[in-house]
């Protein structure tokens, strides 16, 4: 992090990255002595509501996070911004979203938790999106333009006024990983009955924390005299939507020897939680996030690397166990490798339903669709862990052929779920 006495003292020229938080209010001018250089500002964590018409001369800025700050509208200056690829207005106030505001170069776009209602019809000039984060807003429609994004591969819409989901949603060629819980057509209104206890915070005993993601704190925590991994919803709505549709999808999916084992559920209007059969320690993740750069991509610990008999052992129980969920209704919108956890002799364990949606409500095209924008995702995921792997190219032919079938633009072209489990 940098501080402003530093940016006036002129320490930071000729610095590529910016990153501020001093409760600023106005857009601070000496960041513009950094314009021929600077490719990455951040100014998330302040009190700015507007950027100034200069801020067109940051010619060389790709990045630009501004999240959790006071915006209620999209600046129209960043449209003229030149290099600008990723734009982030995470948990601010914005409600007006006009005409022509971005600029046509943006790949990745992040509007989590905002209080949009409509977004431009000049939406679909975004041809170069892969990445659109819109969960947590107030969206009735999408603009049909929007089908023009032909480029998107990750799209989050949870928890959003959405009265339905058009087909051309599920028809855009490169799209893998979609999200669409808890919109007015699905909205889950309270957990399902299934046969598993419902039980209460104080039965247990909270260790130390263990892990975090986007929607919750995993603790390890002593129940009934055992070790368990507890889960704890962090609040209402979080950046995949909300923590109601996904415990209802947690449940819905049910049982299956590559699925993390849930055996109670907490239904307190407080606090929603989910008790996970403690993970042996002898299971780490098969992956890394996706970077900056890789924006949809995985990415791995250096040094990592696989055979393609162990690559080909890993997607077989990833096809099982997507079968298994589509055939109870589910989507996981999330098929990641840094989501999937294996041992030494790579059984898989796949969790984390935060971007899971309950496919009840859909038309029958539209779940077959679901079923081939996860079989991509698939694709993606083998094609990212052949990038480490070590075998010659003789062996990973058929495994690089069939990445290549998952991920055809032709949709009618991929292999179904039952092709794939013949296949592998």
């Amino acid at each position: 992090m940098n501080t402003l006495e530093q940016l006036r003292s002129g320490q930071l020229i000729g610095a590529k990255r910016l990153q501020l938080v001093e409760q600023l209010e106005t857009f601070p001018d000496e960041i513009f002595t950094l314009a021929d250089t600077l490719e990455v500002l951040d100014l998330s964590n302040n009190n700015l509501s507007d950027l100034p018409d200069e801020f067109a001369s940051l010619t060389k800025l790709k990045r630009v996070f501004l999240s959790f700050n006071q915006f209620q509208h999209i600046p129209a200056v960043l449209a003229k911004c030149p290099s600008l690829i990723m734009i982030a207005f995470k948990g601010n106030k914005i409600s007006e979203f006009a005409e022509h505001s971005l600029p046509l170069s943006t790949q990745w776009l992040i509007l989590t938790d905002n209080h949009i209602e409509q977004l431009p019809d000049s939406f679909g000039e975004l041809t170069q999106l892969r990445k659109l984060a819109l969960a947590g807003n107030r969206l009735t429609t999408l603009p049909h333009s929007m089908q023009q994004c032909q480029a998107l591969e990750l799209v989050r819409l949870s928890a959003n006024n959405l009265t339905d989901v058009n087909d051309w949603l599920f028809e855009l060629p490169k799209l893998s990983w979609l999200a669409f819980a808890g919109n007015d057509f699905n909205k889950a209104q309270s957990l399902q009955q299934v046969q598993l206890a419902a039980v209460q915070l104080n039965e247990f005993s909270l260790v130390e924390k263990i892990g975090e993601g986007a929607s919750g704190i995993i603790h390890l925590a002593q129940w009934q005299h055992n070790n368990v991994a507890l889960k704890l919803f962090k609040g209402a709505i979080t950046s995949d939507g909300y923590p109601l549709d996904e415990v209802n999808c947690c449940l819905q999916a049910g049982e299956h020897k590559n699925l993390i084992n849930v055996l109670a559920y907490i239904d307190n209007p407080e606090q929603l939680g989910l008790v996970m059969e403690l993970i042996s320690k002898d299971y780490q993740n098969l992956g890394l996030p996706p970077s900056l750069d890789t924006c949809t991509r995985d990415t791995f610990f250096e040094h990592t690397q696989f055979t393609a008999h162990a690559i080909k052992h890993i997607a077989k129980q990833m096809v099982s166990t997507l079968t298994h969920l589509h055939i109870n209704n589910v989507s996981h919108g999330d098929v990641y490798a840094h989501n999937t956890m294996i041992n030494d002799e790579y059984t898989v364990l796949f969790g984390d339903f935060g971007a899971a949606t309950n496919l009840d409500s859909l038309t029958d095209y539209q779940r077959q669709q679901m079923q081939r924008i996860e079989v991509r995702a698939i694709g993606c995921l083998i094609d990212d862990l052949l990038n480490v792997c070590t075998d010659d190219i003789s062996d990973k032919t058929p495994l690089i052929t069939l990445s290549r079938q998952c991920i055809n633009a032709d949709m009618t072209q991929r292999p179904s779920f039952d092709i794939l489990n013949h296949d592998l």
